[in-house]
Parts: C-alpha cells; sequence; structure tokens
C-alpha cells in the first residue's frame, strides 16, 4: 500500500527542478506511505514518478518503487494490492515469461504482466485494488489506471503547463505549478450528495479516476491539449450483464457463495505484517471475520469502538458474536470528546468537502486498529451487492404498492407524511421507544413520502439519497446537470437501485470513507465482498435470494446463521453513525455557529445565507433534524477555512 503523486510538464523551468516537485509532492502523503519513499524522472525533468510506500507484501527493498520493468520499456508507481500476485506469477512461470525475480511483491509480478501482455490484458487478469501510474519509454506514454470498483483514489488533471496526477489532492496542491479553483457545479453535487462523485473533484480541471479505467495521455500534448484516450478495461454494467445470463439456480447458492467468498477472504488475509478486522456485529463483518477464524490457524485480532450515547452503541453486539467466534478483540469506548477531537482532522484527512458522519467512528476504529495490525479487513460492500439498506426494502414495498396504487392516491398519502414534519416524526417515535432509540426518522419519512411521489423509481431513488435537493439552490451560482448512470436493461426499480449505489454510492462514500480513514493511520485497509468474482456471483442471483419478506442480504443471512446464533444477530440495522444532531445543538454548537454565521457565509458567497441560517435556526429551534442538510455545509466551511492556511 502507498501513495503516489507525478507529473509530465513542458515548462522547462520546472523541469529543472524534478526533484524538489516530487518530494514536495510526496511528502504531502507521507501518511500513505511511512516506510519509504521513491522518485524517478527522465533525464530532461519532463516527466516524474513519485510514491510513499506503506510495506505488506515483500517488505525489503525489492518491493520499492519506482520500479523498472525487465524490458527496461515501463516505469510504474502503484498504490494498492494484487491479491492473486502469486498465480499470476505462475502463468508467466509456466509461459516461460518470468523475468529474473528481484522480489515476490505484487508490484513486480504485475509490472512482468504488463511487460508481457499488456496493460489491459494484465488489469483485467489481476484481482487487487489500486490506483497506478505506468509511463511507457518507447510510446512516451502514462497511463493512469484504477480499480474495478474504485477503491483506491487516484486524482489527475493539467494546472498550467503540467499535467499532474496523484493519491490525493494534496499531493497536487504541492506542485508548484498548481492553481486550484472550486468549481461551484461540483459543490452544488457535494450538497446533494455528501461527497463529489467521480469523475469531478472540487477543483475545476482535475478529476478522479472512475473505477475500472485507463486514462493515457502523451508527453508531446501537455501544451493543454485533452488526454489522448480513456477507456474501461471493466465495467459493472457490462459485469451485471453477463451475470444476468448466466443465473444460478436455487441448489447452487449456498455452496458457491461459500467457496467464492472463501477465496476473496483467504487472498485478502495474505501479508507479511499483523492483520486484523473491523468488526461492527452487524452481518457483513460478522461474515467475513467468521470466515476469517475459518481459515487462520490462531485467533483473529478484531476491532470496534463504542458510544455511550443512547442508540448509538454497537459495541455490546460486537462483544458478543467476538465472544461467540473466539477472536482477539479489542474495544474502546468513545467519549463525546473524543470523538469531536476527530472533527478538525476531517477537512486534511479527506483532501476534499466530504460529509458522511460515520466518517468519524470509522477514522476513531481504524486508529484503533492501527496501534496492533496493519492490515484490516472490513465488510463494505456487501450492502450494495446482497440488498443490505433499508431503501430497497422500502423501494421493494412501495413499488408494489405503486403498482396498483393511482398517483393520485400516492401523492395523496405523500403529502401528508411531509405535513405531519420531519421534527413531529422524530418526537413521536421517541415517545414510542420511551428514549431508548434515537436513531431518528423523521428525515427518513420524508424520504419515504418523495420515493412514493415520485414518478419514475430512479427518481425516487435520487430524491432518497439527496441531502439538499437542487431545487434548494443553496449554493450560489451553480448549475445542476447531474444525471445518474443509466442501469441495464431488464431490471427491476430495487436492482436499478442497487446498480446506480455500486457504481456511484459506493465509490463515491463507502469506499473514499474508509480509505482515508484508514491511510490516515497508515492502515492498509481490504475489502474481501469487492473481489470481482463475489459481485459477479451476486448478480447471478435472483432479486429473491437477496431481499425476500422484507428482510435484505438473504445469502449473507444464511451464511451467518450456520455460525453464529440467530440471537445474536437479528436486531434492527443501526448502521455505523455519530449523533451529530445532538452534538450541533449541544458541545459542536459554538464551532457550529462560527462557522454557519450569516455574516460569514455571505461574505464568501459559496452558499445563500438565509437559506443556510433557516436551517440552522430550525435544528436549533428542534422542529426537525437537519444534520443531514447542515454537516455537508459545515464540511465544506472548515475545509474552505483549511485551504486558507
Amino acid at each position: 500500500m502507498c501513495g503516489i503523486a507525478g507529473y509530465i510538464t513542458a515548462d522547462t523551468v520546472l523541469a529543472a527542478h524534478a526533484e524538489a516537485a516530487l518530494n514536495a509532492m510526496t511528502n504531502a502523503i507521507l501518511h500513505r506511505g511511512p516506510d519509504s519513499a521513491g522518485m524517478w524522472h527522465d533525464e530532461a525533468g519532463h516527466v516524474g514518478l513519485g510514491m510513499r510506500r506503506l510495506a505488506i507484501v515483500d517488505v525489503s527493498s525489492a518491493g520499492a518503487q519506482p520500479m523498472t520493468s525487465a524490458s527496461g520499456r515501463y516505469v510504474l508507481v502503484f498504490n494498492g494490492e494484487i491479491y492473486n500476485h502469486k498465480e499470476l506469477r505462475a502463468r508467466l512461470e509456466s509461459d516461460g515469461y518470468a523475468p529474473n525475480w528481484r522480489g515476490h511483491s505484487d508490484t513486480e509480478v504485475l509490472l512482468a504482466a504488463i511487460d508481457t501482455w499488456g496493460l489491459t490484458p494484465a488489469l483485467q487478469a489481476a484481482n487487487g485494488m489500486f490506483g497506478l501510474a505506468l509511463w511507457d519509454r518507447d510510446q512516451r506514454m502514462l497511463s493512469l489506471a484504477c480499480d474495478r470498483f474504485g477503491e483506491k483514489p487516484l486524482y489527475y488533471g493539467r494546472s498550467g503547463r503540467t499535467f499532474l496526477f496523484g493519491s490525493e489532492l494534496k499531493s497536487l496542491a504541492a506542485h508548484p505549478d498548481w492553481a486550484g479553483e472550486i468549481d461551484r457545479d461540483v459543490l452544488a453535487l457535494f450538497t446533494q450528495f455528501s461527497y463529489v462523485p467521480a469523475p469531478y473533484s472540487i477543483y475545476r480541471n482535475i478529476r478522479k479516476l472512475e473505477p475500472g479505467t485507463i486514462v493515457s495521455i502523451a508527453a508531446a500534448r501537455t501544451d493543454g491539449a485533452a488526454e489522448t484516450n480513456v477507456t474501461h478495461y471493466w465495467s459493472a454494467h457490462e459485469m451485471i450483464e453477463g451475470a444476468r445470463r448466466n443465473p444460478l439456480t436455487n441448489g447452487e447458492v449456498k455452496k458457491e457463495f461459500e467457496r467464492v467468498f472463501s477465496s476473496a477472504v483467504a487472498l485478502r488475509m495474505e501479508a507479511d505484517v499483523p492483520l486484523g478486522a473491523f468488526l461492527s456485529g452487524g452481518f457483513d463483518s460478522t461474515a467475513v471475520v467468521a470466515m476469517m477464524q475459518e481459515l487462520s490457524s490462531r485467533p483473529v485480532r478484531t476491532f470496534s469502538i463504542g458510544f455511550n450515547e443512547t442508540g448509538y452503541d454497537e459495541a455490546p453486539f460486537a462483544n458478543r458474536v467476538a465472544q461467540h467466534l473466539q477472536t482477539e478483540h479489542t474495544q474502546l469506548y468513545v467519549t463525546a470528546k473524543q470523538a469531536m477531537d476527530v472533527i478538525p482532522k476531517l477537512p486534511t484527512l479527506y483532501d476534499e468537502p466530504f460529509a458522511d458522519s460515520s466518517q468519524i467512528p470509522t477514522f476513531l476504529v481504524a486508529e484503533l486498529a492501527r496501534r496492533h495490525v496493519t492490515v484490516a479487513l472490513s465488510g463494505d460492500g456487501g450492502d450494495e451487492l446482497f440488498g443490505g439498506y433499508v431503501r430497497y426494502i422500502v423501494a421493494d414495498r412501495i413499488g408494489r404498492a405503486a403498482s396498483v396504487a393511482p398517483s393520485w392516491l400516492r401523492n395523496g398519502i405523500a403529502d401528508a407524511i411531509r405535513k405531519v414534519g420531519a421534527g413531529r416524526w422524530d418526537r413521536m417515535y421517541d415517545a414510542v421507544t420511551h428514549g431508548r432509540a434515537k436513531r431518528l426518522i423523521g428525515d427518513r419519512a420524508v424520504k419515504f413520502a418523495d420515493f412514493l411521489a415520485s414518478n419514475t423509481p430512479l427518481q425516487g431513488y435520487e430524491r432518497m439519497v439527496t441531502a439538499w435537493p437542487p431545487a434548494a439552490n443553496v449554493v450560489l451560482g451553480a448549475k445542476n446537470g447531474h444525471t445518474l448512470p443509466q442501469p441495464p436493461a431488464g431490471l427491476n426499480p430495487v436492482e436499478a437501485m442497487m446498480f446506480c449505489d455500486l457504481v456511484t454510492y459506493l465509490p463515491g462514500d463507502i469506499l473514499t470513507k474508509v480509505d482515508r480513514a484508514t491511510m490516515g493511520v497508515s492502515l492498509e485497509g481490504r475489502v474481501p465482498f469487492l473481489d470481482h468474482r463475489l459481485a459477479e456471483f451476486a448478480w447471478r442471483l435472483p432479486l429473491k435470494e437477496k431481499i425476500a419478506g422484507g428482510q435484505g442480504k438473504r445469502v449473507v443471512k444464511d451464511f451467518v446463521y450456520s455460525r453464529v446464533p440467530r440471537a445474536l444477530m437479528d436486531r434492527p440495522k443501526a448502521g455505523f453513525g455519530a449523533p451529530i444532531g445532538d452534538w450541533l445543538r449541544g458541545p459542536l454548537r459554538d464551532w457550529a455557529e462560527s462557522l454557519l454565521s450569516e455574516k460569514r457565509i455571505a461574505s464568501e458567497g459559496f452558499f445563500d445565507a438565509n437559506t443556510v441560517t433557516a436551517c440552522w435556526q430550525r435544528h436549533l429551534a428542534g422542529r426537525g433534524n437537519e444534520d443531514i442538510r447542515l454537516w455537508p455545509i459545515l464540511m465544506f466551511q472548515a475545509w474552505l477555512a483549511g485551504t486558507k492556511h
């Protein structure tokens, strides 16, 4: 695991200072690779590649980067892991194409595969997570590539006469030719979704590499010309179409799941450093840990955190599961102060505005795990692939009702739900549960009303995942032109939602959160559910094997139930959040008041001050829990303040 950065420049003055530029770019991401550094540039200094290394496989100098291929044609910097590198190495050797190996690193194997088969076939053969930059000396071509699901980030774009790339935006910003300008249209997308969706970044002319893509640029075209080529070596769209042409029969499901899942977990347990897992006590993380225990010769190290606030404490559930599975478990109860102390770190950690409030507990559990291990497996991806989100269940039920209910009736019910108001729904729920469950449902109720009244399922989905709707015009001077990706033909409404989550929410929110939280403490996070073979399996399943009887993740749950008593698992899905709404009215109020000052908002000129102030006042008055809308504004404001220092 590493952080990578580099450039191509036509500026001879900048080229003359290649080492200084590369040092600045790689030092900016020291946290991603604290073990060692490396750089390469051509003789004239017009092309430079740099990296910071977190040594996981072959921790010797034989795995150091940048790495030159045996033929001398290619130079590679690589962030990530190729889990099936031993298989690829054996293929190269059996075909007679193996070089004189320097060591046993996955980087060397990938580079040999590229040297032998070409970049696209090598990536199609690889099972891994990565962001890489490959310099072709013969063609004078730079190629950037990202893994199939977007686990590892890679930003790129032009600034002045220089083409820049890096694992994080702070690398690009460290280059002397950097001139970042905030893109208001993208800021509007951020306020809508609470993350910046690929291929955009918060800066104009700087983009994020999309999952499964290769971007190539020739050194001769650094005068402002567009990228020479953008290609897909893999796409979720094509994967789903292929999987649906080869459906599984009911008798194959359990056996095939265990076979593929076991292989996915086993590959991700290979490391030359200490390894463990995050354990929330939910089905996905429990499935991963249960399989790890079966594959391990010693108890697996597991980690969880808890909050003292009612309704947010998952630690007791995780502890019971850990005891049953007999893992070596470590848990930490986090005070409100400890959690809030993370907040000032978030703008730097996430590099561009990011507003999923579970970023706080994710960072804290990563920080806890890093005290004991260097690699941690997680259960992310299970919800998107196997139907775990509540919105799928709701969409399934509403979809069935909507098919027989006329639009006037659906609109009438939706209007009635909205008139009650989010705040009143929350208060009624709190009264019914006698304050024992603080998971607030008011905003969900309103979103479900929006879904019920939607003309199409995808319109309803977009409303459900939206914090600030585009019509709110909360960002001044922004145009709203974003459209959801078109699902493959033949998907039902729930499957279409799952596809959209797989290609937008998963890489943009979930994987961004995990990558920045783990790499921020120099911990490598691995995600077994995102083995592409498991994704293909999931899409070969009929929907009833994922969602049935108002429950999602049927096949995953069946696997867990065969290893963990139902009594330990059957409870409402809670998620992994923090009580942001309560904190904003309490210990975070002064911090928020400063960032949301009407005068400050107006003077900075990005948001409509009246809209933001009205939202803040509603929240303070308890007329609704507006933290879902306030948190994106606060995260941008805190990020903006950080960029001025």
